[in-house]
């Protein structure tokens, strides 16, 4: 057995440990000091506990960022809620099916998120300061989740109602079912990139994600709880999602430059059948979170209604498709809630609904007498 006074006879052959079932390969002179100019975002050779020198010094940056932006939801107050959410005639049938609805999408949609990060992406990306970032990421999202749950739980919803949403209501479901085997196909123990098709698996999956759940099929149910927010209804929700918000602007942005990475370092993926199949998600994207639409909204309600957010998902979709090098797909759209802008830039610091609490306070320990 080593111990810290004996040294080894014989060097290690490798420096760097693999984890099992992952698909990075450790250098074979355990003597080289790691180089930025060899790290690569898939198939690295280098390293991956060595988080420096840094390549990626966007990822950092983000990174960083992040931790900036931290918040918990014990933070914002629920009271108002629970008052208007407890008066029969504090909200019309209709906005509360807006908020039942979010609820059912968003408290599986972020467990989703993490489970993409934690049993696929994570181990198939190389380069250590990217995985720093998603170890943040999939932090946000349990705080997401924790988000939505501590909204059910102040303002008393049926549980099982909300959490089983994503089983239980068509429009929903359509949208994880879309997104589900994007997961399975890079968290399948036995996949590993490296050649040409395992790799465009992977950044066909880090698109989905990226560009078309968090960069699209979030922006209904962000949309409509914001919309609550500024007519001063279910302000303590509005402001946590406000932050979600932010949230996952970030992990979006983070996404694309990752994508953008891989398409540099590796230009042969970018194949022009490859754009198209891609197209052709963002076309099915769209069309999915239109009908999430529709059902949340099947009459216009807080000064929106279902047509006005087609233009908003196909303004939403050309941005994206743009991001990643991609035409648009829809001819000039655009956003008819340019306030959504703002909500994303506001910082933590600015308390805009005014229902910060001073000291943290579970949803269960709020009254409704």
């Amino acid at each position: 057995m080593l111990n810290w006074e004996e040294t080894p006879t014989t060097p290690p052959t490798n420096n760097a440990i693999a984890t099992p079932g992952t698909t990075e390969a450790p250098s074979t002179n355990a003597s080289t000091r790691v180089r930025a100019s060899d790290k690569r975002i898939i198939n690295g050779q280098t390293d991956v506990n060595q988080l420096v020198p840094f390549k990626y010094k966007w990822a950092w940056e983000k990174y960083l960022a992040t931790c900036a932006n931290h918040w918990m939801p014990q933070e914002i107050n629920m009271s108002r809620d629970i008052a208007l959410w407890k008066n029969p005639n504090g909200l019309t049938d209709d906005e509360r099916r807006i908020v039942i609805r979010n609820l059912g999408f968003f408290t599986t949609a972020d467990s989703l998120a993490a489970n993409n990060i934690v049993l696929g992406t994570y181990r198939h990306i190389t380069a250590p300061e990217c995985r720093q970032f998603l170890l943040r990421q999939a932090f946000e999202e349990a705080i997401h989740t924790h988000a939505y749950q501590y909204i059910v739980e102040s303002l008393d919803l049926d549980e099982g109602e909300i959490f089983n949403a994503y089983n239980e209501v068509p429009s929903i479901r359509a949208k994880d079912e879309f997104l589900i085997p994007f997961i399975n196909a890079i968290a399948e123990p036995t996949f590993k990139t490296g050649t040409p098709e395992a790799d465009q698996t992977l950044l066909k999956s880090l698109i989905v994600f990226a560009c078309l759940m968090e960069g699209l099929f979030f922006y209904v149910g962000f949309t409509q709880i914001l919309a609550l927010g500024r007519q001063n209804k279910m302000t303590g929700a509005a402001e946590q999602y406000m932050y979600i918000l932010r949230d996952e602007s970030m992990h979006c942005n983070f996404g694309i430059d990752l994508i953008n990475t891989i398409k540099l370092e590796n230009p042969h993926l970018w194949t022009a059948s490859f754009r198209e199949e891609l197209r052709d998600l963002f076309r099915q994207a769209v069309d999915l979170e239109y009908a999430y639409a529709e059902d949340t909204m099947p009459r216009g309600v807080l000064g929106l209604n279902a047509s006005m957010f087609k233009a908003y998902l196909r303004f939403i979709a050309n941005r994206r498709c743009q991001q990643i090098g991609l035409e648009a797909l829809f001819a000039q759209e655009e956003n008819p809630f340019p306030w959504m802008a703002e909500m994303i830039d506001l910082k933590k610091e600015r308390n805009f609904f005014e229902t910060r609490v001073i000291e943290y306070q579970t949803g269960g320990a709020l009254s409704w007498e």
